[in-house]
Parts: structure tokens; sequence; C-alpha cells
């Protein structure tokens, strides 16, 4: 019976203590702490939503971006379904883009995509695009050239459902869960590319018309943690090079646009 005691406050010690210093980011009401734009964001049944109606409504992607400040090591967990022909995705470690338009960020992306392979994967907006697909082991070495360290078969989820998206980055260690699953991890060498600190935002996506509906966004901010030093041992002999896409072709005057694949 002691022993059994005892587990018991154990675990409830250990769950306890994984709740310490967790900042809830939305509080259930409005978008107090948050920036958007007001014709696309609103908040419904203690829901954030964000909504397109057309293909017109969005010139570019924009974001619901938190106006809490940059965040450099944090555990982010946030519960987000997706509905229509689109994606979306929690930005985190992003810079605003002015220059661009307003509401548009870059930088980390923790996707949230109806194929599989996309989904919970790291991808970097408005700047080196795939970084580490579902079900990827990866590294981006100092010249910024990508690895594959290993591969699994992808964490698929309906996202038109309700799913937990976390997000852990520790230096340059990001690893992304969906339902408390890895789906990506990588250690990113490329300081040029990459970033240690930055804004959380929610993308809504342009094109097709979509919902992104989001709830219960915990912040756990993390003792700061030094890089990962690439060595000779960062890039094991068994990594496979992923190979750099071929830009499109132009199509010439009075021919069909060149075809191709690729996030927006």
């Amino acid at each position: 019976m002691k022993s059994l005691l005892t587990l018991s406050i154990i675990t409830l010690g250990l769950g306890f203590s994984s709740a310490i210093g967790q900042e809830e980011l939305f509080n259930g009401k409005d978008l107090t702490g948050w920036d958007a734009n007001p014709k696309l964001w609103s908040v419904q049944d203690g829901v954030i939503v964000g909504k397109t109606e057309t293909k017109e409504d969005l010139a570019y992607n924009e974001f619901l971006i938190w106006t809490g400040g940059e965040v450099a090591d944090f555990e982010l967990t946030a519960m987000v379904k997706v509905s229509g022909k689109n994606n979306s995705g929690i930005q985190y470690r992003s810079k605003a883009l002015p220059e661009i338009g307003e509401w548009v960020v870059g930088g980390y992306q923790c996707d949230i995509h109806p194929s599989a392979q996309y989904t919970a994967m790291s991808y970097q907006e408005k700047g080196r695009g795939i970084l580490v697909q579902n079900g990827q082991k990866g590294a981006i070495d100092p010249e910024g050239q990508k690895w594959i360290l290993s591969q699994s078969e992808p964490v698929a989820d309906d996202i038109s459902e309700w799913q937990e998206y976390t997000v852990i980055a520790q230096g340059n260690h990001i690893v992304h869960k969906q339902n408390g699953k890895i789906t990506a991890e990588l250690t990113d060498y490329d300081s040029t590319g990459g970033s240690l600190s930055g804004l959380i935002a929610i993308q809504l996506h342009k094109g097709e018309p979509m919902e992104v509906h989001i709830k219960s966004v915990k912040l756990k901010k993390l003792d700061t943690t030094a890089p990962k030093e690439f060595t000779a041992d960062s890039i094991p002999a068994s990594a496979t090079k992923v190979e750099k896409k071929k830009p499109r072709a132009k199509a010439n005057k009075g021919k069909g646009k060149a075809k191709g694949k690729g996030k927006a």
C-alpha cells in the first residue's frame, strides 16, 4: 500500500511539474494579446477562428500574431483544426515582414497540411521552404545543405478534427509533435538561414477558402540552450543529401505556363 501511495504521489508530482511555467496565450474570450486582420479573425464559442470565403480574400498569407514579444527556447502546444482545401501552420522564431504586407511574418513553421507527408513538418515561411518532412529526422549544415538522417512512416491524422500540435525549440534543435508523436526533428546548423528567437503566429493561407480553429494555446519558456556545434560527426555517412530543386523554367511567349509542385 505504501509503495502504491508513493508511486501515486510521484506521478501527480510529475504531472504538476510539467505544467509549471506554462502560460495560456488565449483567454478564451477575445483576441486580447493577439494582432490580426479583424475582417478575417474572430472568437466564436471560446475558439479562435480564421476564415476566408473566396480566393480573393487574401493577396498573400496573413497571420494571427501573438503580441507577447520574441521567444527563444520554449515548448508550445496548441489545439488546431483546419477545414477547406488549404493549409495552415504555427509560426515560431519568426520575424514581421511589413515590406510584404500587414500581418505578414516569415520564419519556422509547424505546418498543418491535409497531406500526411507535410503536416507537422518543419517548414520555413518566406525562407528555405521544406526543411524536414513528417517522419523525418534531419539536419542543415552551415552551408545550408539539407540532410535526412533517418526516416519513418509519417504520423497521419485528420486535420479537419482537433489535433494537438507541439513545438519544442532548444538552441538549434527543434522537435514537432502531433498528438504526442514526433513528426519532425531538425538540427539547424545554418546560422544565416535559421533563427534562435522570434515571434509566434498562426497562418491563414491564401488561395482556396478555408477555416482554421485554435484553442488552448500554451507556452512554456525554457532556459536558453547553446546551439549544438557542427562537427565531422554531425552528418553521418548514412545520411541522405537533399538535392536542391532546379528553378522553374520560364514559359515561352504563346505557350502554357511551366508546371511545378510546391507549398506556397
